[in-house]
């Protein structure tokens, strides 16, 4: 019999967040794409945290909707809790949380993908790539069959050789039982690709009946829900919301770890794979803060019509005896009952300093990749390169360049940016500090920042870039308003200095001075400013924080300047550093492993200093000069 052969643009392998942003993405774009998965039912699965956002990643979320991706829209719609975090403090660090109702949030994007143009979804295990001459030119199937393409993409997330553990018990599955995928690590290291074994873990659900809440700390979500998609109207996201609950672990759960960690396989040596640094265990918790007498646990329903509840902040891998004794000894939870153990989960996933910024491999022409399988962890940092990955998989069909977003864009730029840059022994999980431009890419201008780019490279309406635009203006055009509107120091102006705590004018001042008072706002003046426009909340937000903030984002924009120079000064592909003699033997290491593409991103090279850059900018220098010399020389022309 023989096998079957099908043809399409694009193969995009795993149906997770990242899977499904890609596939999205390239079909939207017009390419003929196939979304391969283990199993139809994993579709957006969340199979840990029942969340979308939180800090850092609620920008990503945002950004992902301003370029034109799914995953604001599909939260939106079917969460059944949202806060905005970091209030207190200032509006770089501002981001949005949403609780999700798994099931329909994946019941939702499946519906999306199966009601999207140009995609097909299917269900079948890829076991191998194909690759002639350093270029992918498509997949096989555990049944043999062939699905040629132009591009491929690679979101395998956690189920490469996967294995969860507890206690001495190891299952050879993916996340929540399902098949895992067995074959494809083998073809991949066969093409030159080098794996890394990471893990991961999620806590135990239990059940909401055997939960005593009068014990627990009430957590509400906003009275005002903002959302996610910059499409979403807000009156469409002010629905009644479900209650999360706080409680604590105490000393007697911390006896009960300490007591059995020869029996976890994060400490009996059983688990090979690297832990995230910022998501660990309660284990690890419990060993690295010894000086810590609680932790905070978050109980969080995981849908509106299941009695399951997520134990935030207790991931573990410990044996299931145990974990009924640990979860038992915490408050509120002392008849707790066990509907899923909680487990570590091990996988392959490549180094990701294998990549362009665009994604694709530097080894192998036309195959990209994107979320868990470049060594990240979380949906969201899974979700943006999903959506990068698949923009640039069809612009690679397209015979167009690729886009690639910088540090100065967006939170995507940098997530993709450290990625392949530097070192990354552990799984990488997005946060505001690793964004060193993060007062200019708040979450709260994500769509003036970036639906421009969305629409140039064909994701945005021209409707949608339209209103983008047209706010723009009028943002622009009271900022600039508000900077002539003089105010005395009569009456009036005193009360309402007095009123809000602000010391009295002794001169007059213009509205934008007092707007800069930490105490103040635009909103608070609005009664002092009499010529004021009405004008959409958005627009009001983002004059507020231009004028508040003006000091600070003027230096921000003076530091991008200079951080644009250095990446506009390109590095020869496939360069032989060891030509420069002058740099450190270090830096001729890092420099050909990972071959940069421009000064900027040379610089951020773990191993690469300063000094080694300004002998890099030398070199440069004298090659152009020597080029151009070699061009008049050819030319005869002066």
């Amino acid at each position: 019999m023989p096998y079957i052969t099908e043809e399409y643009d694009v193969c995009v392998v795993g149906a997770g967040h990242a899977g499904c942003e890609a596939a999205l993405a390239c079909a939207r774009l017009g390419m003929e794409t196939i979304l391969f998965t283990v199993s139809v039912e994993s579709i957006a699965l969340m199979p840990c945290n029942p969340n979308i956002g939180g800090s850092s990643k609620g920008h990503l979320v945002r950004e992902i909707d301003a370029l034109g991706g799914q995953m604001g829209i599909n939260i939106d719609k079917t969460f059944i809790q949202s806060k905005m975090l970091n209030v207190s403090k200032g509006p770089a660090v501002h981001s949005l949380r949403a609780q999700a109702d798994k099931a329909r949030y994946s019941a939702l994007m499946r519906a999306t993908l199966e009601n999207t143009d140009h995609l097909t979804i299917r269900q079948a295990e890829v076991t191998e790539l194909i690759v002639e001459e350093g270029t992918v030119k498509g997949v096989k199937t555990f049944s043999g069959a062939s699905y040629n393409s132009k591009a491929v993409i690679l979101c395998t997330g956690t189920y490469l050789k996967a294995r969860c553990l507890y206690g001495d018990v190891v299952n050879h599955t993916g996340p929540n039982g399902l098949q895992a995928a067995g074959y494809l690590s083998e073809s991949l290291q066969k093409n030159g690709i080098e794996l890394f074994r990471f893990k991961t873990g999620t806590p135990a659900r239990i059940d909401r009946r055997s939960v005593d809440f009068s014990k627990m700390q009430e957590q509400k979500g906003d009275e005002q829900v903002v959302p996610f998609s910059f499409t979403t109207s807000p009156e469409e996201v002010q629905i009644d919301q479900v209650s999360c609950w706080l409680t604590y672990t105490n000393e007697e759960t911390h006896e009960i770890i300490r007591d059995n960690l020869d029996r976890s396989p994060l400490y009996s040596g059983m688990i090979e794979g690297t832990g995230p640094r910022y998501c660990p265990s309660i284990e690890d918790k419990v060993v690295k803060f010894a000086d810590k007498e609680r932790h905070q646990v978050f109980i969080e329903p995981e849908g509106l019509y299941t009695n399951e509840m997520y134990v935030g902040g207790m991931s573990s891998s410990l044996p299931e005896d145990v974990q009924y004794r640990m979860y038992r000894s915490v408050t509120g939870l002392e008849h707790v009952k066990i509907v899923r153990n909680a487990y570590a989960i091990e996988y392959d996933c490549i180094n990701p300093r294998q990549l362009f910024p665009s994604l694709e491999f530097k080894n192998i022409k036309g195959l990209f990749s994107g979320g868990q399988f470049n060594g990240s962890s979380g949906y969201e940092e899974a979700a943006a390169q999903g959506l990068v990955a698949g923009i640039n998989g069809a612009r690679f069909c397209m015979g167009k360049e690729p886009l690639i977003l910088d540090r100065a864009s967006s939170y995507i730029g940098v997530l993709i940016d450290d990625l392949v840059t530097k070192d990354n022994r552990e799984p990488y999980r997005m946060m505001t500090s690793r964004a060193e431009y993060r007062l200019l890419l708040r979450q709260d201008n994500a769509d003036l920042r970036l639906t421009p780019i969305g629409f140039q490279y064909g994701l945005i309406s021209q409707e949608r870039y339209d209103r983008v635009v047209e706010k723009q203006r009028l943002i622009e055009q009271e900022v600039e308003r508000v900077h002539h509107v003089n105010l005395g120091a009569g009456a009036a102006v005193q009360k309402l200095l007095e009123k809000h705590g602000s010391t009295p004018l002794k001169t007059g001042t213009t509205l934008a001075e007092l707007i800069r008072r930490p105490e103040l706002s635009y909103e608070v003046l609005a009664e002092l400013d009499e010529e004021r426009p009405v004008l959409a909340a958005d627009v009001v937000e983002q004059v507020n924080i231009n004028i508040k903030y003006d000091g600070y984002i003027r230096r921000q924009l003076k530091q991008v300047k200079e951080f644009k120079r250095l990446e506009k000064k390109k590095l020869p592909e496939n360069f032989d550093y060891n030509q420069i003699k002058s740099l450190r033997i270090e830096a001729k290491q890092k420099l050909n492993l990972y071959q940069p593409v421009n000064v900027g991103q040379a610089s951020r090279i773990s191993g690469v200093s300063p000094a080694d850059i300004s002998v890099l900018l030398v070199y440069l220098e004298q090659m152009y000069r020597r080029k151009e010399e070699t061009d008049v020389i050819s030319t005869g022309k002066v």
